[in-house]
């Protein structure tokens, strides 16, 4: 698939700016091409996925993080890095939707619970896979032509709610027969969640 047959639904960039594509009517993807701070990336590298629980809250953007972190028992080398990105992270989803008033996830996946390309019924979703592979995508016309959003970047997908029917779907991809793990980040305006 070539970068021309991909512009008029997926944009690319380098920087935070990249995920305002996503309001342009035809975009169904945005995706900031980054990597990750060096103190973050180190800290994730030397992460124990096994002793971290799962996150689920609801959060005001601004917020502070740092204590939810370490109640999910995140050392604290890591808590204030990791803290600042999803903190980043909030506010930019908060600038695209105008929702001050997020749901934020962060878990560890180790299923193919969500191994089917698919697209959710909520406006925006914005996910970042911290460890492990990278949220896989295609269009939803060429489903044989598989990309995927690389570890530390960030995709905002256009969901159901804004875009029906979906031109980009996307999905957990499959790692239980790999042994691999997932870190994931996912956030979504509060009121788009009663339908999950």
């Amino acid at each position: 698939m070539t970068l021309a047959m991909l512009e008029d639904v997926v944009a690319f960039g380098h920087d935070p700016a990249s995920l305002d594509a996503i309001a342009r009517p035809g975009a169904a993807l945005a995706i900031w091409w980054r990597s990750l701070p060096d103190d973050l990336r180190v800290g994730l590298a030397a992460l124990d996925l096994d002793t971290i629980d799962d996150l689920s809250v609801d959060i005001d953007a601004g917020a502070p993080l740092d204590a939810t972190l370490r109640d999910a028992g995140y050392p604290d080398a890591l808590v204030a890095p990791l803290a600042g990105d999803i903190g980043l992270l909030i506010r930019r989803h908060a600038a695209l939707t105008g929702e001050d008033r997020l749901r934020l996830r962060l878990e560890v996946v180790e299923t193919d619970a969500c191994r089917r390309f698919h697209a959710d019924y909520v406006t925006l979703r914005l996910l970042c896979t911290y460890a492990g592979p990278g949220t896989q995508w295609c269009r939803a016309a060429a489903s044989d032509a598989i990309c995927e959003v690389p570890t530390g970047a960030v995709g905002v997908f256009k969901g159901r709610m804004l875009l029906d029917p979906p031109t980009v779907l996307h999905r957990s991809p499959p790692i239980v027969a790999t042994g691999e793990r997932r870190l994931v980040l996912a956030i979504d305006p509060i009121r788009n969640c009663d339908g999950l």
